[in-house]
């Protein structure tokens, strides 16, 4: 599978399939495709489309057929940041939730607990994200501009709550009290920070959605009051 991203802010990822091959994508990302692929909507099965609704996804996807080779389809981003190719094959990926935009068939989009209480309760996602496992390419949302980072073995960092796009199944994951009672009130990074520890690749975020959102309701209009 040939594919390109195309774009800055907003981009799309446009993919060249082979004749037979099929992509599946989250309803109402594709933004354009050829004459010459076949679209079909599907659960995949009850139980997953269950399951994926509790990662932030919807219940159904599509699927992309190509009838001829080199048949062409694109998706667009939803929300302004970057479209990052991750292939699967050697290491499984964990993402937050809502990252997912499509993958190749061989790819299998799973439910993926936290394994640490703590990361759970005050880690920013729940205790619920997704993973991403199996054979291919998936291609996955991150707010903002991406730093990937390859921690080696027992390397750690520290990650402010919602700056976490994806790391590899092999990397730890918890949540640290940050330290000192003034950096906790005046510091403006809150009670915790996320522990990330090696090894394996991590894919950060740089403008989490959440945060663009609070940062934007000060300059909404508000209802007048009568």
């Amino acid at each position: 599978m040939e594919y390109k991203v195309i774009g800055s802010v907003m981009p799309v990822v446009e993919v060249a399939l082979q004749q037979g091959q099929t992509i599946y994508a989250q309803p109402g990302s594709m933004s354009w495709m050829d004459a010459d692929v076949e679209m079909e909507t599907s659960t995949g099965g009850l139980l997953k489309g269950l399951k994926r609704t509790l990662m932030g996804e919807r219940m159904f996807l599509v699927f992309f057929r190509a009838r001829r080779q080199g048949a062409m389809v694109a998706f667009g981003h939803s929300y302004p940041g970057h479209i990052i190719p991750v292939d699967v094959a050697a290491q499984s990926i964990i993402c937050q939730k809502r990252a997912f935009l499509c993958a190749e068939e061989g790819v299998e989009l799973s439910l993926a607990f936290q394994r640490r209480l703590g990361a759970g309760i005050f880690g920013g996602e729940g205790f619920i994200l997704q993973k991403l496992s199996g054979a291919g390419t998936a291609f996955i949302e991150i707010d903002g501009e991406c730093i990937e980072r390859e921690l080696a073995a027992g390397e750690t960092i520290q990650v402010e709550t919602g700056n976490v796009a994806a790391f590899e199944e092999s990397v730890d994951m918890d949540i640290q009290m940050v330290r000192g009672l003034k950096n906790v009130f005046f510091g403006g990074e809150g009670l915790f920070v996320t522990k990330l520890t090696g090894p394996g690749k991590i894919w950060l975020q740089t403008m989490p959605l959440q945060n663009l959102a609070r940062d934007l309701i000060p300059f909404l209009p508000r209802p007048s009051s009568k």
